[in-house]
C-alpha cells in the first residue's frame, strides 16, 4: 500500500512533535516546513495528499501560501486544512473562501480530531 504524504506547514516545534508522534506512520509520510515559502516549495516538489497549514508563519503567512497553492496548477487540487490559533469569523471565512477544505482552531480540537479530519479529506 502506498503511503500518502502529509505536509505540515507549522512553525511551532512542540506542535510538530505532537503531530509526528500522533500521525500513523503506516498511513502517512510526514513532511515538515517551518515557514510559508518553504511550505509552498515542498508542496510543489513533494505533491502531498493533504496539507495542514498554520496562518501565523515566519515570512509568508498562511493566507498567502494558500493563495499560492490554489493558483498553482501543480498544487491547486491538494486538500488544505488550516489549523490556527486565529479564529475570528472573518479569518475563518477568508480561509475557506481562498480554498481551504476546512479551518480548525487549535484550541477547539484534539490531535485525534485533527487526524480524523485529515483521514476524511485524504480519502475523498
Amino acid at each position: 500500500m502506498n503511503k500518502k504524504k502529509l505536509l505540515i506547514i507549522e512553525d511551532d516545534a512542540s506542535l510538530i512533535d505532537i503531530f509526528k508522534t500522533a500521525i500513523d506512520e503506516k498511513k502517512y509520510d510526514v513532511i515538515i516546513a517551518a515557514e510559508g515559502e518553504e511550505g509552498f516549495k515542498k508542496a510543489v516538489s513533494e505533491k502531498p495528499g493533504a496539507i495542514i497549514l498554520d496562518i501565523l508563519l515566519p515570512g509568508k503567512n498562511g493566507f498567502d501560501v494558500l493563495i499560492d497553492l490554489k493558483n498553482s496548477p501543480k498544487t491547486k487540487k491538494i486538500p488544505v486544512i488550516i489549523l490556527s490559533n486565529i479564529g475570528q469569523e472573518e479569518e475563518v471565512k477568508r480561509g475557506l473562501q481562498l480554498g481551504a477544505d476546512d479551518y480548525l482552531i487549535k484550541a477547539d480540537f484534539t490531535i485525534d480530531q485533527v487526524l480524523n479530519k485529515i483521514d476524511q479529506i485524504v480519502k475523498n
